[in-house]
């Protein structure tokens, strides 16, 4: 993302010692230890604008970091050549930060603190690795010494109930389904009864994925979350939907109502957009990203490591 406004540099910043007085127009202050020129700024802020979007950043955002970069810059002095482009990128790395830092819901403490059995119902559109990601984080919690059951609410996918199943099987978890095309609020109930009468600590609920756009399946999911009762509701999206990712979180978070994200996916993000738009556009922290398809392929999220990310190469 950084390699376009590299390159935007160079005319001043290559092998560090190119000087302002070789080609003035071309300089970004008028020499060193004045301020950056704001004509010379808008370029680079056009550049970034461009590069933030083709990483598929929404817009909002975009415009978000772009503005916040420019209050970092505006009047800030540069005395040596190379030190123009370690200014820009510091200051770029601020603001992608900000962006990422939203008000903390700490996965591990809410549920530490909360009455048990703790409910979590996952929601999300169609293949974002929903399921898989409710097992990674079930082993997760099974290795801190929770027990834990299994709601199979996606009555509707072909292969669903034989797929949680399958890592019931493999994690030793408790599994509670209905038959396919059964009311899926009434699995989640049962779920969570279940949980109560055996002493239970945690209920993970599938839902089936669902288009934002679908009405009939929207109201279906608010029915879940009305008749369950979850404490805590977690979006999971697909890391390389990239900026349609925006709007599946918000209409799900106006339907349910998120309290945190789980990007999954991200090992194969190669622009990183879609961690940067989500979180930040519904105001919920970014729990958990998923790195691979192992059950401790999950990390939890860190701005400062997103952030490193993003800028490695």
């Amino acid at each position: 993302m950084f390699e376009k406004l590299k390159d935007k540099l160079s005319s001043i910043t290559k092998s560090g010692k190119k000087s302002v007085e070789e080609s003035p127009e071309e300089a970004f202050v008028d020499g060193w230890g004045s301020k950056i020129k704001e004509k010379k700024l808008d370029d680079i802020l056009w550049e970034l604008k461009l590069s933030l979007l083709e990483a598929d950043v929404a817009l909002p955002i975009t415009e978000e970091i772009q503005e916040d970069v420019k209050k970092n810059l505006l009047g800030k002095k540069v005395d040596r050549a190379y030190e123009i482009e370690e200014v820009i990128e510091e200051s770029l790395k601020t603001a992608v930060k900000s962006a990422l830092e939203v008000d903390d819901v700490h996965f591990d403490e809410r549920v530490k603190r909360s009455k048990k059995p703790f409910s979590i119902m996952f929601v999300g559109v169609n293949g974002t690795g929903k399921t898989t990601t409710i097992a990674k984080i079930c082993h997760k919690l099974m290795n801190e010494g929770y027990s834990c059951v299994l709601a199979a609410a996606d009555t509707f996918r072909a292969g669903a109930l034989e797929q949680i199943q399958k890592h019931g099987n493999r994690l030793g978890v408790k599994v509670i389904k209905h038959s396919k095309g059964s009311d899926p609020a009434a699995v989640a109930y049962d779920a969570v009864e279940h949980a109560q009468a055996r002493g239970k600590d945690i209920v993970l609920i599938d839902t089936a994925g669902r288009m934002q756009t679908n009405i009939n399946l929207m109201d279906e999911m608010k029915k879940i979350k009305r008749v369950a009762e979850p404490d805590m509701v977690i979006f999971v999206g697909d890391a390389l939907t990239g900026s349609d990712a925006v709007e599946q979180a918000k209409k799900f978070n106006e339907a349910v109502g998120i309290d945190g994200v789980v990007l999954s996916k991200i090992d194969a993000d190669a622009k990183g957009g879609g961690a940067l738009s989500i979180g930040h556009a519904v105001n919920k922290p970014i729990l958990f990203v998923g790195t691979g398809e192992g059950y401790d392929d999950l990390e939890e999220f860190d701005p400062h490591w997103m952030t490193e990310r993003l800028f490695e190469d």
